[in-house]
């Protein structure tokens, strides 16, 4: 079991794990590659103490080969969800399942906007992840409304499972869906359902009457990736000590807010790494009395 499990990949999830290593903790960040990263663009970083005028690219590996040097794992891929499981976490990491005693949220600024009904109704027909619910739409019709590429397997998977799938891609070209699944090129409005679920996706000239939406997004909103996240718009409310709402879940960088600063996210990752850290100590503290 980790300690700690670090969610996103830039400079405040990179300060979170050096400082969790300092700690003695056993930590990993799951993130996309480096390049994903707004700071892997940047020309030049002109307002970093120590490092005038670098470039963002060059900044960002010499805060990687830092935290690998001391001993941070990095693993490149999507969180799918996070479930709590009374005393510790069970990270889904694309379908392999991984146990940590705390969560560190630096995913950054949302790049995916949501759509009217979508947030309402979570946990109610719309879904950010299919082989975690998919199963609840045997025999169902679904709707996938994709980002990338990652939701032609999404739909893939749903179509050995439910009545009819409809594909909407939001990029080009759709190479790998199978035979039988209903390819729609349009741009979804709003969600709509009664008595609490879904029942359908407003398009521009039509509404699809659906069992189920499921949306692959290229970054999964935090609060869909972990149910009861307070947010305040698409800031995670935290406080002094980037403690969110959950119990040993923090969070630090952009996704808290603004300002969006390099040096604001390295200082919130030390901070939440020093909490958690201390968490744990005392949580195994309390296990030997």
């Amino acid at each position: 079991m980790l300690d700690v499990a670090i969610i996103g990949s830039g400079p405040a999830a990179l300060s979170a794990a050096l400082n969790c290593r300092q700690r003695n903790k056993s930590v990993t960040i799951f993130g996309r590659s480096l390049d994903s990263s707004l700071l892997f663009a940047a020309e030049k970083v002109d307002n970093y103490l120590g490092l005038p005028d670098i470039p963002g690219e060059e900044m960002l590996n010499i805060f990687y080969a830092h935290a690998i040097k001391k001993g941070v794992e990095f693993r490149e891929c999507r969180i799918n969800q996070i479930m709590p499981m009374g005393t510790y976490f069970m990270i889904n990491a694309e379908n392999e399942f991984i146990q940590t005693k705390a969560i560190i949220l630096a995913t950054g600024l949302g790049k995916s906007k949501s759509i009217a009904g979508e947030t309402e109704y979570l946990g109610k027909g719309v879904s950010y992840c299919a082989t975690c619910d998919g199963m609840l739409y045997r025999g169902k019709k679904v709707v996938v409304v994709a980002e990338n590429s990652e939701g032609e397997a999404e739909a893939n998977f749903l179509s050995d499972i439910c009545s009819e799938v409809i594909y909407i891609p939001l990029y080009e070209p759709v190479t790998e869906l199978k035979a039988g699944i209903r390819l729609l090129h349009e741009k979804p409005q709003s969600v709509v359902g009664e008595d609490m679920h879904v029942t359908g996706l407003v398009l521009p000239n039509e509404t699809l009457q659906c069992d189920g939406i499921f949306f692959a997004k290229n970054a999964t909103p935090p609060e869909s990736l972990l149910y009861g996240l307070e947010v305040d718009g698409k800031n995670i409310v935290v406080n002094r000590k980037m403690e969110t709402n959950l119990p040993y879940v923090y969070a630090a960088g952009d996704c808290t807010g603004a300002p969006y600063q390099i040096a604001k996210a390295v200082g919130e990752g030390l901070v939440a790494a020093l909490s958690a850290a201390t968490a744990i100590d005392q949580m195994e503290a309390q296990k030997k009395v």
